[in-house]
């Protein structure tokens, strides 16, 4: 750049001339072009790809408009950005003074200057690029922002302060915010561009003994840094708004202080900082810095006094004294918002006189609710489908099954079932190859499912879907999982007519001999037939194989991003799914059913939670239930429900709550993607449920916000909260030891409904160190139901002492009847150990029942799996076990009713345990405590002999229990024998 500026000589030709041994010049370039190429096809690659997969499952107006809004929002920012900065670089270079204000700091220093003047283009070329990659990478990253407020839609009502709808501040007030936090940027880095060019010239020298700076320079630094004080302007006006989803000391939203100190502060400090603006704007003219030099002190001692001393003072002498009576008001607000943000006022709270002793006769009139007591622990069982139905050891189950209901003989039957998936890495390590990996075990067959209150005499499941191919009560389907949980990251799929297929359906034919092989005919995937194709997967997943293999022909597709989370992530990237997607036969098909929800952390006065901290229990980030991220929201919708084939991979969406504002606002921004309510088919209505994780983020906020009075909300004085996992602290592990107890999905009958309904089931006990029991909540988990959704509370009285899921564990693990009964499985020598499964709760008889399955398990060698074994009941101060739920439920209630547990043909055991069984396993529990005190002595010989007697002691209630008769009942109302409190030796029965 000469600009009139007297030009440097150029070099000598000999100076260019390469040295010896000297590297050539085009060498560097030559790299430094191929890193850039390499970048380029690497970008280019990832976008085309994706193009590439929207396109597979019909998505691709998805992919357009996210790319297309990344695109503009990088253009127009960057551009902005780009021009903003190199403007004020160029005008700062042609306002530089002829003489230097003052020396250079340094005799190399005017070098920088004259290397900018010889290289001006290149110079600016080069800020024009970084600002426009900067601020545009920014912008893009907004897109989700920009495309709410661009198609926002009103909620309809109103904030209670601002008298704005709602969508202002869950839409508008976001895009402002970010539109604000860019013109900083702007404003900002063309201020230093502006000051770092000036100091370079001349123009602007700290040291210089008078004026700093050139009259242009002020004039350009006046007019930036008036911007910059505008800007902060708008930034206090916003604020205002801000505070309706501050999180403050006592609940999220404006308070007392806030209203009358902060709120009118704002305000103020907005107008100062306007007229402030207009003191640097007047430098221009004036050019004197005393005026704005004098605005920005008043601004800042402004900011300190209003700002910050003021609302502590407000808060100190006038809101502690009487916060009560002051906040107040803001509370219910705060309590009104978060009812109505979290989809909590359809909550009915009813007080239940829990009974601690029923008759006969009220559970007779229980009966039907008995079916749907699940003994099966999805999250115990799963070894065991493994074992028994894994078939091949490359096969694998989650570690956590699913729980949903299927009509089974004209009955709702709730099920534990899974996929039977793919899992390459099970492979033994001499098959474990390029083409076995990716192009032979390509994908699972068939779903395993069984009765969820059901159990076979040996203690494993009842199947009403097992064995390959699959035969069951679920009806013909498709059985192929090519897309799943487990599913390996990539596979080719898909040959020409007539080529021999090469992918393993199943380890044996029909009828028995070798495998039977399949060949993709799905529409589901990606085609890379082409080589151009090849190559970018190839480059995609860093693997020469795509490019290379014979295995990859003409009609070949690749199958990728399988996860049904990932598959509703991408489809929908407004949704957040739901952590535990479960699998369901639906009309021939195997589909993944997964919750989507809208969520939003701008909602007014509603209260800010951790989405993650408040979906986490002991299932929460186990095998496949994956955790949600940590963000903040205070509001949230199950607003869709989810379809991913498991065949073919294709994504349905279909709307669920369709009077929710953001998702008519990202339906809008996606047009034809969401399909309406009525579109789903009533044999995919029978398996929708309601969401855990939004159960558990409401169940959490329900612990405080049951509470609807601001005065008894402030004191804290009902607090609850969710129990700890008792069977997770039983494994020791302190990490685990504070972590809430699952939700359980079961079939029960609330007090004030007619028939048993499939619901999403928790307790809540005293916040603080008790652990009895204040109350039990369900919701109508039935998408068919008129009542689904609706949450119902029953709150024991504050005077009634029923013990909570920690203590009735103990009172399991303390029961001398109990522990008698569990010697067999966990002596030393037995190489076996009792593992207690999920402790439901549910009312019954007047009462409240506690039903928890006990597993037995060998503790090492292969195959070992855990087989139900007995089943622990509780109601009031009484606990009783039994081989069935009949049997202990017999002993509670001194009743015989079919539990509906026995698989059909087999005959129901006996409803009590007879005298005989009882004094055996009291002998054996006697001999083993006085071959524990013959050890301790030394004695072996002694010691031996009392094994031997407990050993007798145990084949007579083995024999005993074989022939037990089924004693007369009693009549109703008379006492029990059968049931005595827990600290009796006999009342494990």
């Amino acid at each position: 750049m000469s600009d009139g500026v007297y030009d440097m000589p150029e070099e000598p030709p000999a100076r260019r001339m390469r040295r010896p041994g000297g590297r050539p010049r085009a060498l560097l370039p030559t790299i430094a072009t191929l890193i850039v190429l390499l970048i380029l096809f690497s970008v280019f690659t990832d976008v085309w790809t994706q193009r590439l997969w929207y396109r597979s499952v019909d998505l691709g107006s998805v992919f357009s408009t996210v790319l297309g809004t990344r695109v503009l929002l990088f253009v127009v920012v960057g551009l902005l950005m780009a021009v903003a900065v190199v403007a004020n670089v160029v005008v700062a270079f042609r306002t530089r003074p002829r003489v230097a204000l003052a020396p250079s700091p340094s005799p190399g220093f005017e070098r920088y200057g004259d290397l900018l003047q010889q290289h001006g283009k290149i110079a600016v070329g080069v800020v024009a690029t970084l600002m426009l990659i900067f601020g545009g990478s920014a912008a893009s990253g907004e897109w989700k922002t920009f495309l709410a407020w661009k198609n926002r839609t009103p909620f309809g009502v109103t904030d209670q302060h601002f008298n704005k709808d709602i969508s202002f501040f869950v839409f508008d007030y976001p895009w402002l915010r970010v539109l604000l936090g860019f013109g900083y940027s702007i404003v900002l880095l063309s201020l230093v561009a502006a000051i770092i060019t000036h100091y370079l010239y001349g123009g602007f020298r700290p040291s210089a003994k008078g004026q700093k700076a050139s009259g242009a320079a002020q004039v350009q630094f006046s007019v930036l840094l008036g911007l910059l004080v505008l800007l902060k302007a708008f930034s206090y006006w916003l604020d205002r708004y801000g505070l309706t989803t501050n999180d403050g000391r006592l609940f999220t939203g404006i308070s007392y202080t806030g209203d009358n100190a902060i709120l009118p502060s704002k305000e103020i400090l907005a107008v100062i900082a306007v007229l402030c603006a207009g003191l640097f704007f007047a430098n221009v003219v004036r050019r004197t810095w005393l005026l704005p030099g004098v605005g920005t002190v008043v601004l800042i001692l402004s900011a300190i006094l209003l700002g910050a001393l003021w609302p502590a003072a407000l808060q100190q002498l006038r809101v502690r004294p009487s916060e009560p009576v002051k906040e107040g008001p803001y509370i219910s607000k705060n309590i009104a918002a978060t009812r109505q943000a979290y989809n909590l006022e359809n909550t009915e709270i009813t007080e239940y006189q829990a009974k601690s002793t029923a008759q006969p006769s009220e559970l007779t009139a229980d009966a039907d609710v008995l079916p749907g007591i699940r003994l099966i622990d999805p999250t115990v069982i799963g070894p065991t489908f493994e074992q028994l139905q894994q078939v091949r050891g490359f096969y694998s189950f989650p570690t956590d099954l699913d729980v949903d209901r299927y009509r089974i003989k004209d009955k709702s039957q709730d099920t534990v079932i899974a996929a039977r998936e793919v899992q390459i890495d099970r492979l033994p390590a001499g098959q474990r190859n390029w083409n076995n990996d990716h192009t032979v075990y390509t994908h699972g067959y068939g779903v395993v499912a069984a009765n969820g209150n059901q159990r076979a005499t040996d203690g494993t499941p009842v199947w009403t879907e097992k064995d390959l191919p699959p035969q069951g009560q679920l009806g013909d389907y498709e059985p192929r999982i090519y897309f799943g949980e487990q599913s390996p990251d990539y596979s080719i799929v898909g040959a020409p007519a007539g080529s021999a297929p090469v992918e393993l359906d199943t380890p044996e034919g029909t009828k028995g001999g070798d495998p039977t092989l399949n060949t993709y005919n799905g529409k589901g995937g990606v085609k890379v037939g082409s080589f151009f194709n090849r190559l970018l997967y190839a480059t995609k997943f860093r693997d020469a194989n795509i490019l290379l293999s014979s295995r990859v022909n003409a009609d070949s597709k690749i199958l990728y991003d399988r996860t049904p989370r990932e598959r509703v992530e991408k489809a929908a990237p407004w949704l957040t799914p739901d952590g535990d997607p479960y699998p369901a036969v639906v009309d021939g098909q195997v589909v993944w059913i997964v919750d989507g929800y809208t969520t939003s952390d701008n909602y007014p006065y509603s209260e800010k939670v951790g989405l993650d901290t408040s979906t986490r229990d002991t299932t929460t980030g186990r095998g496949t239930i994956a955790q949600q991220p940590s963000e903040k929201i205070n509001y949230i919708r199950n607003s869709v429900k989810a379809v991913v084939n498991a065949f073919d991979g294709s994504v349905e969406l279909y709307a669920w709550d369709d009077k929710d504002p953001v998702l008519k606002t990202w339906m809008k921004a996606f047009p034809g993607t969401v399909k309406p309510r009525s579109d789903i088919s009533p044999a995919l209505m029978a398996h929708l449920r309601y969401p855990e994780d939004m159960f558990k983020v409401q169940r959490d906020l329900l612990a405080k916000y049951h509470v609807q009075d601001a005065g008894t909300w402030y004191q804290n004085s009902d607090l609850w909260r969710v129990p700890a996992d008792p069977t997770a602290v039983a494994t020791g592990s302190d990490s685990s030891s504070q972590i809430s107890q699952p939700p359980f999905y079961l079939s029960l009958r609330m007090p004030d409904q007619s028939d048993p309904k499939f619901s999403l089931t928790s307790v809540y006990v005293p916040n603080g160190e008790r652990e009895n029991l204040t109350a039990f909540m369900a919701v109508d988990s039935e998408a068919t139901s008129p009542d689904y959704g609706k949450f119902r509370i029953l709150r024991l009285p504050a005077n009634l002492q029923v013990p909570g899921p920690g203590q009735v564990y103990n009172k399991f693990q303390t029961d001398e009847g109990i522990r008698a009964a569990l010697l067999p499985i966990n002596q030393q020598n037995s190489g076996a150990r009792a593992q207690f499964g999920n402790l439901l709760t549910l009312p019954l008889g007047g009462g409240l029942l506690y039903v928890q399955p006990v597993y037995s398990s060998r503790t090492s060698g292969p195959g070992n799996y855990p087989v139900l074994r007995y089943v622990l009941v509780s109601f009031g101060d009484n606990v009783a076990y039994g081989s069935t739920l009949q049997e202990a439920l017999g002993k509670v209630f001194n009743t015989n009713v079919d539990t509906g547990e026995n698989p059909p043909g087999t005959k129901n055991p006996p409803a009590q345990t007879n005298q005989t069984v009882k004094q055996a396993l009291a002998d054996a529990q006697a001999a083993w405590t006085r071959a524990q005190d013959a050890l301790k002595k030394g004695n072996l010989a002694e010691y031996q002999n009392q094994l031997n007697q407990m050993k007798q002691a145990l084949d007579r209630a083995s024999a005993g229990a074989a022939v037990t008769p089924t004693p007369t009942p009693k009549p109703s109302g008379s006492p029990s024998s059968s049931t005595t409190p827990s600290t009796t030796p006999s009342a494990g029965g």
